[in-house]
């Protein structure tokens, strides 16, 4: 009987014991569906949930409240949560691309000071990551959630130096350049 207690209570205590991550509504859409009596009406909420510190995750949910969609959202964009190395804890490693179908961002470095250069669905990805300074671009599709994907599909590209380093088995000095190299040794 303890033994089924305890299974039953390990989910609660596993949300308790995550760190408090921060969320933000993107997009809501009101959908109807005709039926006999006229129209019924749902809705699907597309959130981006980060714990400001290099992981981020987004949800799509759908319910007849809106609340009720929103957590849905929530819960699902905890659960999808993506790894991203910063540099300095404020801006990328390199430029990347993302595509996701007819969708495509241009995300770049961007020097201390210079904040948040980018549209809707993008700004609210890089807030809830953490990051600081970054220059984006997005081209193709405006759908907030080909938008999104294609953020998060550049962002999974991301590598830092140290991750290079070891795929190539070297040492990250003799990855970096030597500008960046003395950056690094002062550092």
């Amino acid at each position: 009987m303890a033994e089924r207690e305890n299974r039953r209570g390990r989910g609660r205590n596993r949300e308790e014991e995550t760190p408090e991550f921060a969320d933000r509504l993107v997009a809501i859409n009101r959908v109807s569906k005709t039926v006999k009596g006229g129209k019924r009406f749902g809705f699907a909420a597309l959130v981006v949930v980060g714990d400001q510190k290099g992981r981020v995750g987004f949800g799509k949910g759908k319910a007849k409240e809106v609340p009720e969609a929103i957590r849905k959202a929530t819960e699902q964009a905890k659960r999808q949560m993506i790894r991203v190395p910063l540099r300095e804890g404020r801006t990328l490693h390199h430029d990347i691309e993302g595509r996701h179908g007819a969708g495509k961002v241009i995300m770049r470095t961007a020097p201390e000071g210079t904040g948040i250069i980018a549209g809707g669905p993008m700004r609210a990805v890089f807030e809830m990551l953490g990051i600081k300074d970054v220059v984006s671009k997005s081209n193709g599709s405006q759908n907030p959630y080909n938008m999104i994907r294609a953020t998060l599909n550049g962002l999974q590209k991301e590598a830092s130096p140290r991750q290079v380093a070891a795929r190539r088995g070297k040492k990250v000095a003799d990855i970096l350049h030597k500008d960046d190299a003395a950056e690094a040794a002062e550092a």
